[in-house]
């Protein structure tokens, strides 16, 4: 994915899974710009529409997208966009994929059945995508391995334990997310000569 000399290739990714899994927070530390943030405050509105089992203490939430860059080459800016969690905003996640190269499933282990939904995403429109198993607040009492077996992902699909508040785990997700895409990418055979 070399840029060209007009400057660095520019790439979509999309960061998503639940509600509640540390979206914001992982676009907000890895970026470097100030984030767009379209959150709002949680209200009695939501009251038995959103799933906050587990996330009790959560005030706020994504109510459109967040948007954020990481430059992770002279050759390649990633331009993040972080999706909604709550199943009522899922309408948006069709018109933010347009364009992805890629993604990030984020997944909270309390709360697995939570990520199901961005896996399907993903996978119906053949976007690649690995695993971040977000484990702020010690919440990582599981291996990858069974990560993977509970998500039913093949036993060498990337799947990462990282902390979202940490810039530098962040962009490891991210480095290994632009591995995974190229290795899906078909090699030419060799041209005769």
């Amino acid at each position: 994915m070399p840029g060209s000399d007009n400057g660095p290739e520019a790439v979509k990714i999309l960061i998503s899974g639940g509600f509640g899994v540390g979206k914001t927070t992982m676009v907000t530390a890895v970026s470097e710009i100030t984030p767009l943030r379209t959150e709002e405050r949680l209200t009695v509105a939501g009251v038995g529409v959103d799933d906050v089992i587990g996330v009790e203490a959560k005030t706020t939430t994504t109510v459109a997208l967040d948007f954020g860059r990481i430059t992770l080459s002279p050759d390649l800016v990633l331009y993040l966009f972080g999706t909604p969690g709550q199943q009522r905003f899922w309408f948006m996640w069709n018109d933010l994929a347009v364009g992805a190269l890629g993604g990030v499933v984020l997944v909270d282990t309390w709360r697995l059945e939570s990520s199901f939904a961005a896996i399907d995403f993903f996978e119906r429109r053949g976007i690649p995508f690995v695993v971040a198993v977000n484990g702020f607040e010690g919440r990582t009492h599981h291996s990858t391995e069974q990560i993977r077996s509970a998500l039913a992902l093949p036993p060498t699909f990337p799947v990462h334990m990282f902390d979202a508040r940490e810039r530098g785990a962040c962009r490891d997700v991210l480095l290994s997310l632009v591995d995974h895409v190229l290795a899906q990418v078909p090699v030419p055979p060799p041209t005769a000569r």
